[in-house]
């Protein structure tokens, strides 16, 4: 199996057809779709799409200026709208249908992911202001991941710590997870990817253990800046380096600032882009792009291997979002660091799905492999959209 695999078919319990546009704010980035919630599979429910991007630390309300522009080009023929929310904290662990109360709720969990939580709340000022008739629907990154086990979600902190302040393991890019498990057992079999990790790596990175279709492990926590190292953020860090720094007179601002925004790629090489540190260590020799990498793939392949003892074994593999669907150098690099387990690739394969007409969605692996390697394209907005359609036509008499 290397192609793109059948067509989705619609749920049956999504009965409102509806046009819903998705709008996914970013902390430096606005992405909009309209789509039909009817269509048949994630391509034909596209109607139309944009994206705006700007530096991060741009003058507050971007988010804002871009949806208003995206509203007034086009998005006017929606019937809903259904918003990205990265942290729902404890509070929300499904889609719900947005007004002054789960507003206030967005608005609390932002202290946990502040610069996500506030660019969707832009979003949905935006887009009240502009359709105040019009329902909206938050969709919630966390809430894919409320069935992780208790081991998974628990710190081993202070008690007292964990229950006043609500410090657990939360888990991220949840709206993507739960679709590369879906479309992996479709293209699979639900025997085939029983024991599943996805690996999300984009900006943000994250690698999640998903056992037949529920999340039970997952490498982000608290906030979307634990786990592996990412463009540019650290990472899973020893805690005592933060009191290392505190102590010699950073302030939390300060180490909010660099861990989030100068670490990661960024930090090491000096470049947020892999694309742009892998040409720098293969037709330069830099040695810090080099590092880099090193630092990138063992972090990747590390969870990994880390999320087989959550599972007990491992089906299959799935990489996702920007870097997972296109470099087939990392694909490559963290699969070598891998083959003790039994994981490998077809190299032909691999370099065929980051070519020709762009990424598909598509097996990697050997023929034959026990553990099997795909490819899957991130598709978080087919996925609000249909939350949107679906919690709408539960909410219509």
């Amino acid at each position: 199996m290397t192609g793109s695999g059948p067509s989705r078919r619609r749920p049956p319990d999504a009965a409102v057809a509806v046009r819903v546009l998705v709008v996914n704010a970013g902390s430096s980035s606005l992405k909009h779709a309209l789509l039909d919630s009817d269509a048949h599979d994630p391509d034909a429910a596209v109607l139309d799409t944009g994206e705006e991007r700007w530096q991060p630390g741009d003058s507050p309300g971007q988010h804002a200026e871009a949806l208003k522009r995206a509203l007034a080009e086009g998005a006017h023929a929606a019937e809903a709208i259904g918003h990205r929310v990265v942290h729902g904290g404890d509070r929300f662990e499904a889609p719900a249908l947005v007004d002054d109360d789960v507003r206030a709720g967005i608005a609390e969990a932002a202290r946990l992911a502040p610069l996500h939580n506030r660019a969707a709340l832009e979003g949905i000022d935006a887009a009240r202001e502009a359709f105040p008739r019009l329902p909206q629907v938050a969709c919630f990154d966390t809430a894919f991941h409320r069935t992780l086990d208790p081991a998974a979600a628990t710190y081993a902190i202070p008690g007292e710590w964990a229950a006043e302040h609500g410090i657990r393991r939360f888990g991220f890019h949840g709206l993507n997870v739960s679709w590369c498990a879906e479309r992996a057992r479709e293209l699979l079999g639900s025997g085939g990817a029983r024991r599943l990790v996805v690996c999300h790596l984009g900006s943000g990175c994250s690698v999640s253990a998903v056992r037949d279709g529920r999340s039970l492990d997952t490498s982000m926590g608290f906030t979307p800046l634990d786990g592996v190292p990412m463009a540019t953020r650290s990472g899973a860090l020893d805690p005592g380096v933060v009191l290392h720094l505190l102590r010699a007179g950073l302030d939390a601002d300060a180490l909010d600032d660099g861990l989030n925004h100068r670490a990661g790629l960024l930090g090491i090489a000096g470049s947020a882009d892999l694309r742009e540190v892998l040409a720098a260590r293969d037709d330069d020799g830099d040695e810090r792009a080099a590092l880099a990498v090193a630092v990138f793939v063992r972090g990747i392949a590390g969870s990994v291997a880390a999320m087989t003892t959550s599972l007990g074994g491992l089906d299959a593999l799935v990489f996702s979002a920007g870097i997972g669907e296109h470099s087939d150098v990392l694909r490559a690099e963290v699969t070598q660091r891998l083959a003790h387990l039994g994981v490998a690739l077809d190299p032909a394969r691999n370099a065929a799905a980051s070519g020709g007409d762009g990424p598909a969605d598509r097996e990697l692996s050997p023929e034959g492999a026990r553990i099997r390697v795909l490819t899957l394209r991130a598709r978080e907005e087919y996925v609000i959209g249909r939350q949107t359609a679906e919690l709408l036509s539960r909410a219509t008499p």
